[in-house]
């Protein structure tokens, strides 16, 4: 393990029933692809050195010793490599027959694993050759030629790096309490289970469902391998299933139905999980009562680390296959937040500064559907533009545009008067362009905001968002304050998306127009062809990485590290549908940069205006972060400087 990952597997390999020699090949092969691969920990199907469906011939005997013989020779198979194996097979212990799961490593048996729950139901008699978990007095025995310890008693599986897992069989995980509620409870970070579930219509949906479920549930990685081909037809099918999630979060699924073998192989990070295991309060007390029989496993050699698993580069835009429904969810929740104050305090009245940028547009189009909800007019919504000295005709044009198009009331507010003699009144060259200048104008504009709200008996809504609260993008007591900010939740890139959505939504050209429009706030003049000079992502940096980095900085609370790795992944990595995004160096500046506005801005973000949390990150210090304005960031910084680039 290393950046908190760790390498899993889930193989289905083909079989032949009661064919042990075969399969065990079968078997050899995957290990070895596995071992070339780096992976760690493997996991095969329910009895994959027998084969599940041999019925009676389990009560042979010459199938139970030759399967015994077939963990001899995986454990002299293996003694040279480093990956951990989990095999299933039938196991005699104290003269009844158990469906087991073999742990190997290196030539050593490390562990064996009894199933608990056997289902007895439908084409199911697994207690015509079995004996449940529950059954079996705890003893030492001598299995394979090695002595091994097999009982009831939960297991947790540690590796050499750190890594805990535990294992259960098929039924385990259907079953009310599934063993791996404690093994999870007790320590285990990742699941394995061998199975042997055939398909049905509508078996398999339900089935990753309940592992999803199970992942998130036990805060988890979940790895599950089933029987595949080879297996008897007589009367069911098995459609060999390789399933991993993390989480509750789909990491790699294998091709059912598949005549060929197959190991689907990802990253599960390890770290994430701890992360939220350590805040999960739920979690942490319902760890009281559980325990497990920890066995050590083997040290390994290191290999170099290399990070294959894909890491998508904007993890605030929603990946649901309804989007529309994603959307909606989003922009309903902004809405009640809205809705709720308003009818708190008998609100009839909105005003919001329009600038045809996309954070105002968000929180206007938000206040519509509030005071639609509502049933209040929209003349309610006052929108007032604020041209200044940087303000473009583009910019002025669509906000006037999108105010006339939404219904709202309209008004146009030059800021350049009073803002010239404020300059006078406290002797500011207004040739000087410095942050006087333009802290100047943002603060004029949200005195005119307020006054008039005051003036309307009304509530000013904030347009600020959470990718410009991260970094301290805000006039402190200017576009910093509002009444209720809507967008206090919502991050720049998924801003962007939702105003995508609602212009798909409308039909309107506007709307288009202020996606493509480069985000600013248009304090600096504009340039001689009237076009917008001061462009925030040239001076802040790109707001898909700051986004990237505020995400796993606040989520996971990664280490600048670590961040860097999984950036270099989502953005340096070129492939056929798309060309690299960014260079190392590029990243490394702006993480440093984010790192260093973070610390340092944290006094605005510790006096914001309400505002709903709308994803599983937020700024709130009522709520999600709560950090002292004087935190030092230098050690986050010094690590920042040390990254190397290559």
């Amino acid at each position: 393990m290393k950046y908190g990952f760790v390498n899993v597997a889930a193989a289905v390999p083909t079989v032949k029933v009661a064919d042990v020699e075969y399969n065990v090949q079968q078997i050899e092969s995957l290990i070895a692809q596995a071992e070339d691969r780096g992976v760690e920990v493997m996991v095969f199907p329910e009895l994959c050195i027998t084969g599940y469906s041999c019925q009676d011939l389990f009560k042979e005997q010459l199938l139970l010793d030759h399967a015994e013989d077939g963990v001899v020779k995986l454990l002299d198979f293996t003694r040279k490599l480093n990956v951990i194996v989990i095999v299933g097979l039938p196991v005699v212990v104290n003269g009844l027959l158990y469906n087991c799961a073999a742990v190997l490593q290196g030539g050593q048996l490390l562990g064996i694993v009894p199933k608990v729950y056997l289902p007895n139901y439908g084409e199911f008699y697994e207690k015509r050759w079995f004996a449940s978990a529950q059954d079996l007095n705890a003893t030492d025995i001598y299995f394979a030629g090695s002595p091994v310890h097999v009982s009831a008693e939960p297991q947790v599986f540690v590796t050499a790096d750190g890594v805990k897992f535990g294992v259960e069989i098929c039924e385990d995980v259907w079953a009310p309490t599934p063993p791996s509620n404690n093994l999870a409870l007790a320590g285990a970070d990742v699941i394995f289970n061998l199975s042997a579930s055939d398909e049905l219509i509508g078996k398999h949906a339900y089935l990753k469902s309940l592992l999803a479920q199970q992942s998130a549930r036990m805060i988890s990685g979940y790895v599950y391998a089933s029987c595949g081909f080879g297996e008897s037809t007589q009367d069911v099918v098995y459609g060999g299933n390789a399933i991993i999630f993390e989480n509750g979060r789909l990491l790699e699924e294998g091709d059912r139905f598949s005549l060929l073998p197959q190991i689907k192989m990802c990253q599960i990070d390890v770290q994430a999980l701890h992360v939220e295991r350590r805040t999960n309060t739920t979690f942490i007390n319902a760890q009281r009562n559980a325990h497990a029989r920890e066995i050590a496993c083997k040290a390994t050699c290191q290999r170099p680390f290399e990070l294959f698993r894909n890491i998508d580069p904007y993890p605030f835009i929603p990946k649901s296959e309804d989007m529309q429904a994603s959307c909606e969810e989003i922009l309903n929740i902004q809405v009640m937040g809205l809705v709720k104050r308003l009818h708190h305090i008998n609100g009839k009245k909105a005003v919001i500064g329009i600038s045809g940028g996309l954070d105002s547009t968000l929180a206007l189009l938000v206040t519509v559907k509030a005071f639609d909800k509502l049933g209040l007019d929209r003349q309610g919504i006052v929108g007032i533009t604020m041209p200044g000295f940087g303000t473009t005709d583009r910019t002025y044009n669509n906000a006037l545009k999108l105010m006339e198009t939404l219904g709202v009331t309209i008004r146009e507010i030059s800021i350049a008067a009073a803002v010239t003699q404020h300059f006078s009144d406290i002797n500011h060259d207004a040739s000087v362009h410095d942050i006087t200048y333009e802290n100047s104008q943002a603060r004029e504009r949200t005195q005119i905001l307020m006054d008039v709200a005051n003036k309307e008996n009304a509530i000013v809504v904030g347009t600020g968002d959470l990718s410009e609260l991260a970094l301290g993008w805000a006039t402190y007591n200017g576009d910093h304050m509002s009444m209720y900010g809507v967008n206090a939740g919502v991050p720049k890139t998924l801003i962007r998306y939702l105003v995508g959505y609602v212009a798909g939504e409308m039909a309107t050209d506007t709307l288009m127009d202020i996606i493509d429009t480069p985000i600013s706030p248009e304090l600096i003049p504009a340039d001689e062809n009237g076009n917008i000079k001061q462009k925030t992502e040239d001076l802040v940096g790109p707001y898909e990485l700051h986004d990237f980095f505020i995400y796993y900085f606040l989520r996971y609370g990664f280490s600048p590290k670590k961040i860097f790795l999984l950036a270099k992944r989502a953005f340096c990595t070129a492939t056929s549908e798309k060309p690299a995004l960014y260079d190392e160096e590029t990243i490394k500046k702006w993480l440093t940069t984010f790192c260093r506005r973070f610390f340092n801005q944290q006094f605005k973000r510790s006096c914001l205006p309400d505002g709903p949390k709308v994803g599983s990150v937020s700024l709130s210090p009522r709520g999600d972060w709560r950090m002292p304005s004087d935190a030092s960031s230098a050690l986050w910084l010094k690590e920042c400087e040390a990254l190397a680039c290559n």
